[in-house]
């Protein structure tokens, strides 16, 4: 299996087989220095927007290497998209929920800074944690070999999610709701999973979304821990929605 490196700066959709690319700068770097990337090596390289070229390694340097296309695969965006509205949390959680959702296929986060959420984004540190998911997600897309790269959003107060949800079907889960997510049937709408943090989403919030349109659906009898259970909701609607 070919190792994928990432740079969003290629325009691949434009590549043939048989042409030759440049990578350079950081992924060149940990590939010929800490991959340890050879010449005559497949590997992939990807720009993030649905275009993955496989090919062989034709030349190295320390911050270089040059590939020779093979095989050019491009992958449609996702229809319907799936977005993960994750609440902050304590610990590495929320980070855990972030990487296994990315690798399980979901289309966008969006950081969510619920009433009860211990882990607070303020000021410089609003940006700063965006930064660390979105280093968190293009690990991910590599190690998965995904060709879309999702884009993590600011970080959202409850009040602002309906606007940042726009046009999507919000799915609350809630382990009292009446309605199983296995239940769900699509309708052609974007998807936007809402989790909330360790205490659960404050019945204030449920109440100020559900008014907004959002739907509160349970995914079992036992309650998972907010790094389990949007990887888990997403699984669920890529069975739903013909994915897997």
């Amino acid at each position: 299996m070919s190792h994928l490196y990432l740079d969003e700066s290629l325009d691949l959709a434009r590549v043939a087989p048989g042409e030759t690319i440049a990578l350079s700068g950081d992924e060149a770097r940990h590939a010929v220095t800490v991959a340890r990337v050879r010449v005559g090596e497949r590997i992939a390289i990807g720009d993030g927007r649905g275009t993955m070229v496989h090919g062989s390694v034709t030349s190295t340097g320390t911050r270089e290497l040059t590939l020779e296309a093979g095989e050019v695969i491009v992958e449609e965006a996702s229809s319907p998209r799936i977005t993960l509205v994750q609440a902050l949390a304590k610990g590495d959680r929320d980070e855990l929920a972030v990487q296994a959702a990315t690798e399980l296929g979901v289309d966008a986060i969006v950081p969510w800074a619920a009433a009860r959420s211990v882990s607070r984004w303020e000021g410089p540190k609003a940006e700063k944690g965006r930064q660390r998911w979105a280093a968190i997600v293009r690990e991910a897309v590599k190690q998965s070999l995904r060709s879309w790269l999702p884009p993590v959003g600011p970080v959202s107060a409850t009040a602002g999610l309906p606007a940042a949800l726009e046009g999507c079907r919000m799915l609350l889960l809630e382990p009292t709701a009446a309605l199983a997510l296995t239940d769900i049937r699509p309708d052609g709408r974007d998807l936007a999973l809402v989790v909330g943090p360790e205490g659960g989403i404050a019945p204030a919030e449920l109440e100020r979304l559900v008014a907004a349109g959002a739907e509160p659906v349970r995914l079992g009898a036992s309650v998972l821990r907010t790094s389990t259970a949007g990887p888990a909701a997403i699984a669920v609607l890529n069975a739903a929605l013909g994915r897997w």
